[in-house]
C-alpha cells in the first residue's frame, strides 16, 4: 500500500528533512512534479492519481511534502510561501536534471508559477488545478488581516478535518511579497488551468485573470461548471489526467 511505503529524505542545509517520493527519469524524459495545496501533502487523492497514471505509463514523477507538512520535519506554522518554494527548488535541483512538467493544486498552483519563473528553461509545461495565486491578497477580509497583524495568526474552520486552518502573519507577509497578478507573468511555456465554477475557495474568475496575465500564448482555461475546489471526483481526475497526457504528447 502507498501509505505504508516509507518516503525518501532530503536534508536541508539547516538539518530539517523533507519527505519525498521519486521515480527518476530515463534520458531526457520529463519529470512530473506535483505540488499539493495549503496544509495538504503528497498522499492526497489527486497526487496519488497522477502518480499512479505516471507509473502505468512509465513517466518520471516527483512528489514531496513541504516543511511542516505531511511526513516532512518541522512545524506547519513555521512555514511560508517563500520557504516552501525554496524547499521545492532545493529538492528539484538535487534530483532532477532534465525537463519538468509542474502540476500545482490550489496554493500549489501559486508555487508552480513561482517555480516556473525561477527555472524558466527547465519547466516545459504547467497545470494549475484551482490555482490560487495571490490568495493572501484576495482571500482574507480586512478584519482577518487586522487580526493577523495584531495577533500573529488567525484560525478558520477547516473542511478537511476537526483542526482549524491556521494562517500566520509570516505566511501572509511572504504571500504578499510574492504576488503575481498585478502585472505580466513572464512564463512562456504551455499552461493549462482547470477550475471549478462552484469553487467556494478560489473564485473561478481568478483563473481568467491569471490566463490574461501569463505571457505564454499557449494558455487554456478549462472551466468545470459543476466542479468544486477539490476537483477530486472521478470525472475531475479523468480531466486532469487527460490534460496531462495532452501536454505530454505536445512536448
Amino acid at each position: 500500500m502507498e501509505h505504508l511505503t516509507p518516503p525518501d529524505w532530503f536534508t536541508r542545509p539547516d538539518g530539517l528533512r523533507l519527505a519525498y517520493r521519486h521515480r527518476a527519469a530515463r534520458g531526457d524524459q520529463p519529470t512530473i512534479l506535483f505540488l499539493p495545496g495549503y496544509k495538504s501533502d503528497m498522499l492526497g487523492g489527486k497526487a496519488l492519481a497522477v502518480d499512479a497514471w505516471a507509473e502505468r505509463n512509465r513517466h518520471a514523477m516527483l512528489r514531496l511534502d513541504y516543511s511542516g507538512c505531511g511526513e516532512s520535519d518541522g512545524a506547519f506554522e513555521d512555514g511560508a510561501l517563500d520557504i516552501w518554494r525554496d524547499d521545492v527548488l532545493m529538492l528539484t535541483d538535487a534530483l532532477v536534471r532534465g525537463p519538468l512538467i509542474v502540476i500545482g493544486s490550489s496554493m500549489g498552483g501559486w508555487l508552480a508559477l513561482l517555480i516556473a519563473l525561477a527555472r524558466p528553461t527547465q519547466v516545459k509545461a504547467l497545470i494549475g488545478i484551482a490555482a490560487a495565486p495571490d490568495f493572501t491578497n484576495w482571500g482574507f477580509s480586512p478584519e482577518e488581516k487586522d487580526k493577523m497583524e495584531r495577533h500573529g495568526r488567525i484560525e478558520r474552520p477547516s473542511d478537511y478535518g476537526p483542526e482549524p486552518m491556521v494562517t500566520t502573519r509570516g505566511f501572509w507577509q511572504s504571500g504578499q511579497n510574492n504576488r503575481l497578478l498585478d502585472g505580466e507573468i513572464a512564463i512562456t511555456c504551455p499552461v493549462r488551468l482547470i477550475q471549478g465554477q462552484l469553487d467556494d475557495v478560489v473564485p473561478w474568475q481568478t483563473s481568467m485573470t491569471l490566463a490574461a496575465q501569463l505571457r505564454s500564448a499557449d494558455v487554456q482555461t478549462i472551466l468545470v461548471k459543476d466542479g468544486d475546489h477539490r476537483l477530486s471526483r472521478d470525472q475531475d481526475i479523468a480531466l486532469i489526467l487527460a490534460t496531462l497526457e495532452g501536454l505530454m504528447d505536445q512536448l
